[in-house]
């Protein structure tokens, strides 16, 4: 790596899990606000926020931050999905939409623990290609898409993970797709989802519990002193009163995000035979 990069570039480290997929053409907000869960016809140009994707039963596939660069050009940053994956299921919704899917294999996506060089909050930079703001006013973070690699660094993307379970960004892998509704992922703390915009897959069952006032479960986070799987039982006493749906080892122990009651005692909480500490979430990543 060039000694002479700027300090926001000299310490960026790969995010491999991630991928950008396109979405382009005449129809692209129309076809993006028809099918995902926040308000895409709302957002600025030369903005983003976060939006997922659901099945007709109302149950998260994929959570991604959606851009919106203009009328006819969105991508969606997906931390944790197949870029190619999701655009072969969206593809059989396209019908008669001028809109072009592309997974986008030729941009890479790397992050620093550092203040970004030009984007802010909501808006999207263009330093070192596109560049967006995801961190907090007390602990700064950039992220990056573009041509350019970066060094991979195990520890580095972990600590970024562990930041985002830590202010309530669920980190889905494959096992925990079409599991939950953004209730109960409480995707509220993100403004990732919108109750009053028209139709788009699950509205209906999201909208209803949203305005009935069922939403009876949420997230929670937890901190334990050996690893936890994901998908792992969180126990009170001898029974299973919820699932872990993210989690990531640290240094000493482990940081978990788990969906249970919303009115849950968690002091005597176990998850694989071992004590569950639960901690307050965060705020600071919604957009």
């Amino acid at each position: 790596m060039d000694d002479n990069l700027p300090p926001a570039q000299a310490n960026a480290f790969a995010l491999p899990g991630a991928s950008v997929l396109a979405i382009q053409g005449p129809d692209a907000v129309k076809f993006a606000h028809a099918q995902f869960m926040s308000d895409v016809a709302a957002l600025a140009d030369g903005h983003w926020h976060w939006s997922g994707w659901l099945t007709p039963k109302g149950r998260v596939i994929a959570l991604f931050a959606l851009l919106r660069f203009d009328a006819q050009s969105l991508c969606l940053l997906l931390p944790d999905a197949s870029a190619e994956a999701l655009r072969a299921a969206l593809q059989r919704f396209v019908f008669r939409s001028k809109v072009a899917l592309a997974a986008r294999d030729d941009r890479h996506v790397h992050a620093a623990f550092a203040v970004p060089a030009s984007a802010g909050g909501s808006r999207i930079g263009d330093a070192d290609g596109i560049e967006l703001d995801m961190g907090t006013p007390a602990s700064p973070r950039r992220l990056s898409i573009g041509e350019r690699t970066a060094t991979i660094d195990e520890s580095a993307a972990a600590r970024w993970m562990s930041f985002d379970i830590a202010h309530g960004l669920p980190r889905l892998d494959v096992s925990q797709a079409e599991q939950w509704t953004p209730q109960q992922l409480s995707l509220d703390r993100l403004q990732a989802y919108s109750v009053k915009k028209g139709c788009y897959p699950g509205q209906e069952i999201v909208a209803r519990t949203h305005f009935l006032g069922q939403a009876k479960r949420g997230l929670a986070l937890f901190e334990a002193e050996d690893a936890v799987a994901v998908g792992a039982d969180v126990i009170d006493g001898e029974r299973a009163i919820g699932t872990v749906v993210s989690s990531v080892a640290r240094e000493a122990g482990c940081d978990f995000l788990a969906v249970l009651p919303l009115e849950t005692d968690t002091a005597r909480l176990q998850v694989g035979g071992k004590p569950a500490l639960q901690r307050p979430l965060l705020q600071g990543l919604a957009r």
